[in-house]
């Protein structure tokens, strides 16, 4: 059966049939695309004669990458120059053009893509690059680690009186292509509204630092909403907030952070008098005491993970053992979700994953395996989808309605995004258990990572718990486009609203769901925090120096919270697009732990393929250098053999010095890691000095592209730090409302949505059925 036909034989209406896309695209940003192809695009690959270099990277599996297998599953690919008029001819037939030529380069010269966009009017062209088309940076060359060092996150990596350490795998730039996805399609939404294209500059720099980790948006719980850029400015032991025990058979980590997980902790050790006292309940408490974990491990030093996990589960302790790779894609909640899926790579099937999020119950794994080179000439097989979009306006989603039920990091930003779109995005909240990301170790009326993560947003207070607010919030359902949550699975369907009520409610509703560990299979009612997610899937025991198997060093790190709420955001956003199609609303449901799986599928594979694996070498220097100053670092990372050389010319090494680690330290050490970075750049090698999160805003490169920009909120006596527009486009800037007090604007919502009179919203107000804010 042929690719075509197998897409005609499925039965899911994926949300993004019709969309035409050309990606001319290399590395690891192909998964910006790949993500659209899984939501139903047609995506056509367009690669020099012999293929892009990206086929022949990373590990090989009897010649063929898996880098590019993962990257591209679900594509063709046509061996075509972009100087050809056939090239033109593909773009006429396209709705998306996506690239990532580098600024100044001779290729970026051949594809000239605000030319192309300019050519064809209704083109939406996306460039792709490592520092966006301006600024002083504009033609550095970058990697993973150069991208971690100059957005703060590999300041913030690692453990204190150690050099810093690069995270596993490339989750910077994984993190990138999602946030390239939903900007991607919200320029297409702005495009059906309007008719216009547009050209899109996305810096990967910015992309991936806003999805990742970002220092100046809403950060974990753990915080207490104290955010990145106030913390010290060294590496800091962080493994007592999250803490990794050791046990019988392995290692287990505990997230104990609200007062009843304590209290069932307690219970578990056999309540000891000394810890008895209510201060306890503080999380203050606990991470400065030098005691307690000492006497958590030594209850869990005979029991192994199995029983820990079970014995924390009867306790009401979020808890979860330490996975290696092998164990992580065979856990059994992976394995009853049929997460990965044996994919044919070189003739060999390897694990790869089936989708990153399910729509309508089903997952969306990609329609084929990596795609050969093709010569032949080339076109969409599929039809161009018809559309009826809502009026011409200046922002994507302006005039939707959104329910937003999201709490903590990944609710916040889920609809933080659509608002920035120009949703009405409404935080429903009940006055008696409200988002936890309010408090404050200070105590201030409002943090300053809610104020950040919370902002463009409306909100309303609304009891539901009780009949009357059932059946307040059912009607107003019915009015809403979009409903966000991120409860623990069952929790809606406990208050009602099961997915078949709420379709039945409103069948045009798209309804997004966010959970740990997925919304099925026997892990989904498990508490899931992003630290416990990241031992299931196999991370943690990555995230550690070679030396010592036990320096667990991700506790700082609120990844993948960030990445998947935009993996959310794009389910969001894909169905929006097929409802303007067909008329019906739908689901997508997002798995945190599969999200972050997906980002090590070639790691996966490699596992499975065993002795056929093979990793090409990596040139010298990948790495960290010391640099002059305290605690000043310089990533330096040579991808080929030139890049070698040019290391070694720039520092004169001299080829009787065996230790070349030796003479490229000594030389780093003689510089400021600004200067050695320079240096090297000029001479086409990425490289970096390591920033920490407070430094980033008086950058030259942040202020060229306009990166962030100042925020008030009235409870907070200073101004707050945060993202502005996520690219340089057409799409209007987004707005900057402050985030709402609990109940701000009950009032007012009920009076826009749903029409009600003063006087009964007064009533409502009596009833205790929701809370107006004084």
């Amino acid at each position: 059966m042929s690719d075509a036909q197998v897409r005609a034989a499925e039965t899911l209406d994926r949300p993004l049939a019709g969309m035409r896309v050309v990606e001319c695209v290399s590395g690891t940003m192909a998964h910006t695309a790949r993500l659209l192809a899984d939501l139903g695009a047609e995506v056509i690959r367009v690669e020099p004669a012999g293929g892009g270099a990206e086929r022949r990277e990373g590990p090989m599996l009897n010649g063929q990458s898996l880098l590019f297998a993962a990257a591209n599953l679900g594509k063709r690919a046509v061996a075509m120059a972009v100087t050809d008029p056939s090239f033109d001819a593909l773009l006429a037939d396209a709705d998306i053009l996506i690239e990532n030529s580098a600024p100044g380069s001779d290729a970026h010269a051949a594809l000239d893509p605000a030319a192309r966009a300019a050519r064809h009017a209704g083109l939406v062209v996306v460039s792709l690059s490592d520092f966006g088309q301006v600024g002083p940076w504009r033609t550095w060359r970058a990697t993973d680690p150069v991208l971690h060092a100059l957005s703060g996150g590999l300041s913030r990596s690692g453990l204190p009186d150690r050099a810093p350490l690069l995270p596993p795998g490339e989750l910077f730039l994984h993190a990138a292509a999602t946030q390239a996805a939903v900007i991607t399609l919200a320029a297409f939404i702005q495009r059906l509204r309007d008719g216009r294209g547009d050209h899109v500059d996305v810096a990967l720099i910015e992309a991936g630092m806003a999805a990742l980790d970002p220092g100046f948006g809403i950060a974990g719980s753990a915080q207490s909403g104290v955010p990145l850029w106030k913390m010290s400015r060294g590496r800091f032991d962080e493994r007592h907030r999250y803490p990794i025990i050791a046990c019988a058979d392995g290692y287990v980590r505990l997230c104990i952070m609200a007062p009843r997980q304590w209290r069932g902790m307690w219970e578990w050790m056999g309540r000891p008098d000394a810890f008895a006292g209510s201060e306890w309940e503080k999380l203050q408490t606990r991470f400065r005491s030098p005691d307690l974990i000492p006497a958590i491990a030594a209850l869990l030093a005979t029991k192994t993970r199995a029983e820990v996990e079970a014995e924390a589960a009867a306790h009401g302790v979020p808890a979860a053992a330490l996975l290696d790779l092998d164990e992580g894609i065979a856990n059994e909640q992976i394995v009853a979700r049929g997460a990965f899926k044996p994919v044919a790579v070189a003739g060999i099937p390897v694990p790869m994953p089936d989708g990153a999020v399910e729509i309508d119950g089903q997952r969306t794994g990609p329609r084929g395996g990596a795609p050969d080179l093709s010569s032949d000439p080339v076109a969409f097989d599929q039809p161009r989808g018809h559309w009826t979009p809502p009026p011409a306006a200046d922002r994507p989603l302006a005039g939707l309605k959104v329910l937003d039920m999201g709490v903590i990091v990944v609710g916040a930003e889920t609809g933080r995004l659509l608002a920035d779109l120009g949703a009405d995005v409404i935080k429903v909240e009940n006055g008696a258990f409200p988002d936890g990301q309010r408090q404050s170790r200070d105590d201030a009326p409002v943090s300053i990572t809610f104020a950040a993560g919370h902002r463009n947003k409306r909100g309303l207070s609304i009891d539901l718990r009780a009949d009357a607010g059932k059946t307040l919030f059912a009607r107003l359902v019915g009015e809403a486009d979009v409903l966000l949550s991120n409860f623990k699975p069952g929790t809606f369907d406990a208050l009602g609203f099961s997915p078949d009520r709420l379709r039945a409610l409103n069948p045009r509703l798209v309804s997004v769901d966010s959970s740990a560990f997925g919304a099925t299979g026997p892990w989904s009612r498990r508490g899931g925090y992003g630290p416990l997610v990241r031992c299931s899937a196999g991370l943690s025991k990555l995230w550690v120096y070679p030396d010592d198997p036990a320096s667990f060093s991700d506790g700082v790190t609120v990844y993948p919270d960030h990445v998947a709420a935009r993996v959310g955001a794009a389910g969001a956003l894909a169905l929006l697009i097929r409802r303007m199609r067909t008329g019906a609303g739908g689901r997508a449901s997002v798995s945190q732990m599969e999200v972050m799986m997906g980002h090590l599928a070639p790691l996966f594979a490699a596992r499975a393929a065993g002795a056929d694996i093979t990793e090409p070498a990596r040139a010298w220097p990948w790495g960290i250098y010391p640099a002059a100053g305290d605690d000043e670092w310089v990533v330096v990372t040579a991808r080929d053999a030139a890049g070698e050389e040019a290391v070694a010319r720039v520092i004169g090494h001299d080829d009787s010095i065996n230790d070349r680690d030796f003479a490229l330290s000594a030389w780093t050490r003689a510089r400021t890691a600004s200067e050695a970075a320079a240096l090297l750049q000029a001479a086409g090698v990425p490289a970096a000095p390591m920033l920490r999160v407070v430094e980033l805003p008086d950058q030259p490169q942040f202020q060229a592209l306009g990166t962030f920009r100042t925020a008030t909120h009235p409870l907070l006596a200073q101004p707050v730090t945060v993202e502005a527009a996520p690219a340089r486009s057409r799409l209007a800037t987004p707005e900057q409302r402050p985030a709402p007090r609990l109940g701000e604007h009950s009032a007012d919502v009920l009076a826009d949505w749903l029409g009600l009179s003063e006087a009964e919203i007064t009533r409502l107000e009596q009833a205790g059925t929701i809370e107006v804010a004084a």
